[in-house]
């Protein structure tokens, strides 16, 4: 059964996905066990982790002749848009400030802003050594 090429790329993008999805339940799970549930850290560290995937994978894109839209689309828009969040990191956020923890809420906000742009600016650097 042949499926059209717009059929595919949404196909595409629903698989990795669910990968990122997953990816972020288990690095959340990881995450509250080692460092504790005093600041959401899971949502942070994945937020940082996919700041630096995707300005890595999106600059790679651009530099690297061959590399395949269809590998930009599932790591950058499935994969890394299943795994980051920021409705969570909003909310989270948000409940940290609501039951009175606001320096929680000050810091997580300037953490994940700060630790996201530095992660990014970290990933464009790679990719432009490593495409050369």
């Amino acid at each position: 059964m042949g499926y059209t090429p717009r059929v595919q790329r949404f196909l595409i993008v629903c698989g990795a996905g669910a990968l990122g999805c997953g990816a972020r339940y288990q690095i959340s799970l990881w995450a509250q066990a080692r460092f504790g549930t005093k600041l959401p850290y899971g949502t942070l560290l994945v937020n940082v982790l996919g700041a630096f995937a995707i300005a890595l994978v999106m600059e790679l894109s651009v530099r690297i002749a061959d590399f395949s839209p269809n590998l930009r689309l599932a790591i950058a828009t499935g994969l890394l848009g299943g795994l980051t969040t920021y409705s969570s990191f909003n909310y989270e956020t948000t409940q940290l400030a609501l039951n009175g923890s606001l320096g929680r809420a000050a810091v997580n906000l300037v953490l994940t802003v700060v630790a996201c742009l530095t992660a990014g600016l970290l990933g464009l650097a790679l990719a432009r050594k490593l495409a050369g």
